[in-house]
Formats: C-alpha cells, sequence, structure tokens
C-alpha cells in the first residue's frame, strides 16, 4: 500500500523566510527565523559555547513537498542507499539485505551475509556502495559480530551476484578491536571519502568499563576510523600520540556515532552521535581532533548524575557545531546537494529516533542559522537517509517503512 501526504509547508507569521545557505559562502542567504523548534524542558542548566549551538531559530521549507511511503513492510530496517538504476538497497537489523523498488516490492534477502548478533542495539547496519558500483556490484557494510571476549563493531565487503540472490565472495575486512559483552553503542556507519577509502564510525559501547576507551588511542571504541577497502589503515590518517595508537584512528571522543555524511562542497566529514540525557551532537570532523566523551559533554547520566567532573569545555577537545537537550537521538544523515528543492542545498537532514522527526539543518560559516523539523506527525522512528541521483530523499524507520520525499 502507498501512502501519500503533501507537506506543504508555509511560513508562518512568525517563519517570515525560508533559508538557502551554503556554509562555504557568507553571502548566503539565511532568511528569518522563528522562535527554536525546540520547547522542551532542557535536562541541565549547562550553557552553550557560542549563540546558535542549540535551539536555533525555527526555519520552514516554502517549497511544496510530498512524502510518500513506498513501503512499510519492512523489518527494523537500518540502512538505505539508493542504486543506480533507482531502487534501493536496505539492510535489516536481524541480519538481512535486500532490495527495494520505487514500487514497493521488496525482494528476497540477499544469501551470503554473514552472522550477526541482533541483540539489543545490534544487529546489520549500515551500508554504502562501491564508488564504482556501477561496474564492480561491490557493497560494504557494518555490524555486530560475536567473538571471543564479546561483541565488535565490523565491516564486510562483497560483489552482489549478476542474478541478485546473493552477495558473492564475502570478506569481513574490518574489526573493532576490544571485545565487550554489552550490546549497545556500536555506533555502525559506513561511508566512502573522496580518495575512495572508508570512514566506520564505532561506539563506545555504553557500560562505564569501556567508556573510558572513547579517549583510549590503543582501543577502536569511541571513533571514527579510515581505512582502505581490504581494511587496512588509509594513507594520510593523522597521527595519535599514545602507547600503541592505533594508525586507522581519525577522530576519537565519541559516544555512539550512528551518522556520517560529506559535505556536498567542502568534501568535509560531519557526524551525529548519541548523547545520554541530553546532549546530542553534530560535529564536523577534523583529521586527529577529539571530541571530548566522556570528558566534557552536554548531558548528564540517565539518572540526573553529572558525568564526570560535570564540564562541557576542556582545552584540546572539540566543541560540538550543535546538541539537543532534551534528545532527538540523531542517526543516519546526508547532505541534500539537489536542485529540486533550492531552499535545501548544502542541508543537513537527519533521522531522529526518539524524537520522531527528520532534522532539517542550515548553515552559516559552518554554524546551525536555522532548524526544521520535517514529517514530525508520522510517529515513526527515523533510523537513516539518503538522496538518490533523483534528488529525492529516501528515509528508512524503525517501524519497517521506506519513505520516499520529494518536491510535489
Amino acid at each position: 500500500m502507498i501512502i501519500q501526504k503533501s507537506i506543504f509547508l508555509l511560513a508562518g507569521l512568525l517563519v517570515l523566510g525560508s533559508c538557502s545557505n551554503n556554509d562555504n559562502d557568507d553571502s548566503a542567504n539565511t532568511g528569518p527565523t522563528g522562535p527554536p523548534v525546540e520547547t522542551g524542558t532542557a535536562n541541565t542548566t549547562y550553557q552553550p559555547a557560542f549563540a546558535g549551538q542549540t535551539r536555533a531559530g525555527s526555519i520552514q521549507t516554502t517549497t511544496e513537498i510530498e512524502s510518500k511511503v513506498i513501503t512499510n513492510g519492512l523489518s527494523a530496517p537500518w540502512g538505505v542507499a539508493y542504486l543506480p538504476d533507482g531502487r534501493l538497497l536496505v539492510t535489516e537489523k536481524a541480519g538481512k539485505i535486500k532490495i527495494v523498488t520505487q514500487a514497493g516490492v521488496i525482494g528476497n534477502a540477499l544469501t551470503g551475509v554473514p552472522a550477526v548478533n541482533p541483540a539489543d542495539q545490534g544487529g546489520l547496519l549500515g551500508i554504502c556502495l562501491d564508488p564504482s558500483y556501477a561496474t564492480n556490484r561491490m557493497i560494504y557494510w557494518a555490524f555486530s559480530e560475536a567473538v571471543a571476549g564479546g561483541n565488535i563493531t565490523a565491516v564486510a565487503k562483497g560483489r552482489i551476484s549478476d542474478n541478485e540472490t546473493a552477495i558473492e565472495n564475502v570478506t569481513v575486512i574490518y574489526r573493532s578491536n576490544t571485545p565487550n559483552a554489552s550490546t549497545l553503542h556500536y555506533g555502525g556507519r559506513v561511508l566512502f571519502d573522496k580518495t575512495g577509502n572508508l570512514f566506520v564510525s564505532i561506539g563506545e559501547r555504553s557500560v562505564l568499563q569501556t567508556r573510558p576507551l572513547a579517549q583510549a588511542v590503543n582501543s577502536s571504541l569511541g571513533k571514527v576510523v579510515r581505512i582502505t577497502t581490504s581494511g587496512q589503515a588509509a594513507a594520510g590518517n593523522p597521527t595519535f600520540t599514545g602507547t600503541g595508537a592505533l594508525s586507522e584512528l581519525y577522530s576519537i571522543g565519541h559516544r555512539n556515532p550512528q551518522g556520517l555524511a560529506l559535505h556536498p562542497t567542502s568534501g568535509e566529514l560531519w557526524q551525529s552521535e548519541h548523547g545520554p540525557r541530553g546532549g546530542d551532537e553534530i560535529n564536523r570532523i577534523t583529521p586527529g581532533a577529539n571530541y571530548g566523551w566522556p570528558t566534557i559533554t552536554y548531558g548528564i547520566e540517565y539518572s540526573g548524575t553529572k558525568i564526570g567532573d560535570g564540564i562541557t569545555k576542556k582545552e584540546g577537545m572539540e566543541q560540538p557545531v550543535y546538541y539537543w537537550d532534551p534528545v532527538v537521538s540523531p542517526s543516519g544523515m546526508t547532505f541534500y546537494a539537489g536542485k529540486r528543492v533550492p531552499e535545501w542545498q548544502n542541508n543537513l537532514f537527519i533521522g531522529a529516533l526518539s524524537g520522531q522527526h527528520i532534522v532539517r539543518l542550515a548553515f552559516k560559516d559552518n554554524k546551525v542559522s536555522g532548524e526544521e523539523r520535517l514529517l514530525a506527525g508520522e510517529g515513526q522512528r527515523f533510523r537513516d537517509i539518503t538522496q538518490g541521483k533523483d534528488e529525492a530523499l529516501y528515509a528508512v524507520t524503525d517501524q519497517g517503512r521506506l519513505y520516499k520525499i520529494d518536491k510535489k
């Protein structure tokens, strides 16, 4: 069944204009904004480090947009990638990879996928296509794997067979190096950079035992790593100082990073990560930088107590570009690089889980100039979002839906 909904978002009395931005262009027209979209009570009294770091002014899309449910028959989808012919490649948490047509026909699960541990936050996670997929049919995905000593975040690759029934020559190319019994905070996004190497986001596994390892350079937990397609450390990675520092590390100090995206014009890596009670973050990733978890954070423990020394800033640690308190639980994300909706150019779209909407962030000088919440009335936990070659946005939800969002 296909459900269509027009979300014609006209600027209201408080929102006098839309935001069309390029965060590398000082002349970009960010337009007027209204009151912040977030009206809930914050969990903390922490103050932002700079204006606009949280609760940015609201913006509204003025172009007439249509959202359509292509299918609601998926089972806990986690990642989505757009195939060259317009179909969608989707991972399901339990360990399946399927192809979905624009008409909503869901293919059989491809065989050959290694076993995953789907308990709690684990399973088959993010997925991406090789930049040369049209000729080599190679795909890459992250998953939680049970190994001696506990569970890890792993990355595999394989070729989709010509008859599209199997993934051939599957190889696990990378495994995080610190197993733990925890079934939480795997991270799990994979993304190609502009040089043909892979970024992988890895969580710190949540438990107090592993949390400090986000700061340890000899552990891959709580990190973004950059590897080759064979799983080795990529050339040109930053060098971290410390005993046993891993050569694949790209950035450190992350909690549960579930979103990665490259800016369309600058090529810079951006990342989303879950905070605890408050403190969800959007970060612009600088190679070799430390993003602070768990030393600095804008969140608190779920019990209400402070984390560590209860500080939000420390020399040598990066501030998030943006944070939320209360949380929205940001997951997969993508920058809009199309022309069909001009006001969305270079805006960041993020699936929000607990927030149950799609976040749209506009930027000016690498700071958030406005925030919008799309599809907030759908009651869905948005897990991942990508842009197709047709310039539409495609999003999957925990409840099994695949959405297409485009100019009407």
